[in-house]
């Protein structure tokens, strides 16, 4: 927020306004005798504002404040890992001690507590004060750092209100919604705004699927309940785009879908189980789409597929464009991890696939997801002359294996150099990136990449997919020649 720029805008309209008011006594005499056209309470009873208090009444008693404990000798993890953080630092106590402060709401009577992952991450002690006041101890019973969501288990003498998870699939932009939490460490504050767009992906995990919203949230409200006008639950403030740390009005919360499949599992089991494949995906460019004679940018291409590993032993490829899973369209890369996740482990998926142009299914039994998920040297042997893409190419020399951390039996070309204002350079290709294939032909040395990239490039659409190997990751990069190089293909 910026208040004096807002109160000069403020204060513009009021001036306006009074000269306004001014001009119409003066210039229309008549209109003072008539009487307002619209009285104030006829315009109230037709168009009503939204009065929350009955709701907030009902809410309130199930939502919490989360006091966390780390020791200052311990690693600092308080910061959580979202892009847009906000939980509420505490100054540090006696003896080494700190503390920040979160939010979160009992989902069930028997003290179970959802709150967000980067709340509780690492910390040696957990509290939770209940809206009476009451301090509880609480336990982690399992956190799930790809969603931002944690599971808390406190212990009371009697059943603890509680409020249900909404459906969040129908949420839609517009809508009025409710935040509550406690911004800045102030306990039980509940603001009010519109839902901005739904499924929003903010680049903090592979399962983005985000509620974005404009109802004030601040550092503290973080794991707060969001709910609608009809009592339900249907997310969980998470993050905020700020570039003062305080509410600008765009605010991010976790959808109730996720964190009740979260959840049930975190209780089950103290983790969360996804379907894993073992591929690494990229959107389709317009360039890509041109290299490889794709019909649109709908779908994930394959970028690199892990040795051993389901989508390996199924018969993947680098350079397939999956374009659904089990009947689920594919439009993204992140529709693909989405659908995928849900998959059983030990269950077979239909990936629908465009290669080399045609359709194909092929059946992947889906595995269970694992916990854990620089400028090359001048040398003269094996040299490529500059491509129509403006690439010099090289061997790769035992040498530039450990620089350019190529694993063995790795096969492929180093670029030795990238010509100033070539289609290389434009495309972001640059020295010591690793040419592994062209398009979904895999290239072993200079001279077999160059001549598979002038015959890619010979083709009507003037563009070539490389496959490339840079800085350990595996990704495509298309890169389009000439005047065709403009736009999507037709």
């Amino acid at each position: 927020m910026y208040p004096l720029r807002s109160g000069l805008r403020s204060g513009r309209r009021l001036g306006f306004a009074a000269a306004l008011l001014a001009c119409t006594a003066l210039t229309f005499p008549s209109l003072a005798q008539t009487g307002p056209v619209n009285p104030p309470a006829a315009h109230a009873a037709a168009n009503p504002l939204p009065d929350f208090s009955d709701l907030v009444g009902q809410v309130k008693p199930a939502v919490v404040s989360i006091t966390t404990t780390v020791k200052a000798d311990q690693p600092d993890a308080r910061t959580p890992k979202l892009p847009f953080p906000f939980n509420q630092m505490v100054p540090q106590g006696p003896r080494g001690v700190q503390q920040s402060r979160g939010s979160g709401f009992i989902i069930r009577a028997d003290g179970l507590v959802v709150t967000n992952n980067h709340v509780v991450k690492d910390q040696s002690s957990v509290d939770v004060t209940l809206d009476d006041g009451t301090v509880l101890h609480a336990k982690v019973l399992g956190a799930d750092a790809r969603t931002d969501i944690a599971l808390l288990k406190v212990e009371a003498s009697k059943p603890l209100p509680y409020i249900r998870l909404g459906d969040s699939r129908q949420v839609r932009p517009g809508e009025w919604v409710l935040a509550m939490g406690n911004p800045f460490g102030l306990g039980g504050t509940v603001t009010a705004g519109i839902v901005s767009a739904v499924n929003r992906d903010i680049d903090s995990g592979p399962y983005d699927q985000f509620i974005q919203i404009d109802a004030p949230i601040n550092p503290g409200n973080s794991g707060g309940p969001l709910f609608t006008q009809d009592g339900q639950v249907i997310g969980m403030n998470a993050a905020i785009y700020s570039p003062s740390g305080g509410s600008v009005g765009i605010g991010f919360a976790i959808p109730s879908d996720m964190i009740r499949t979260v959840t049930d599992q975190l209780a089950l089991n103290g983790h969360v189980t996804r379907g894993y494949v073992g591929i690494g995906m990229e959107p389709l460019t317009p360039s890509l789409v041109r290299a490889l004679h794709l019909r649109g940018t709908a779908g994930a291409l394959l970028a690199s597929v892990e040795p051993g590993s389901p989508a390996a032993k199924a018969g993947l490829e680098p350079g397939d464009v999956i374009q659904s899973v089990n009947g689920q369209k594919v439009l993204a890369p992140r529709d693909l991890a989405l659908t995928v996740a849900t998959v059983k482990p030990g269950d077979e998926a239909r990936f629908h696939i465009l290669r080399d142009g045609q359709d194909r299914d092929i059946d992947v039994r889906v595995g269970d997801q694992p916990a854990s998920k620089t400028t090359a040297q001048t040398s003269e042997p094996g040299r490529a002359k500059p491509s129509a893409l403006g690439l010099a190419l090289v061997s790769l020399t035992p040498d530039m294996r450990e620089q350019l951390s190529v694993p063995d039996g790795v096969e492929g070309a180093a670029i030795r150099a990238v010509e100033p204002g070539s289609p290389a350079e434009q495309a972001g290709l640059r020295a010591g990136d690793v040419i592994l294939g062209v398009g979904g032909r895999k290239v072993s040395s200079p001279p077999e990449a160059m001549k598979a990239i002038d015959l890619a490039l010979n083709s009507k659409e003037h563009a070539v997919a490389l496959r490339v190997l840079r800085n350990g990751s595996i990704g495509f990069v298309g890169v389009t020649v000439g005047q065709e190089a403009s736009g999507a293909p037709g």
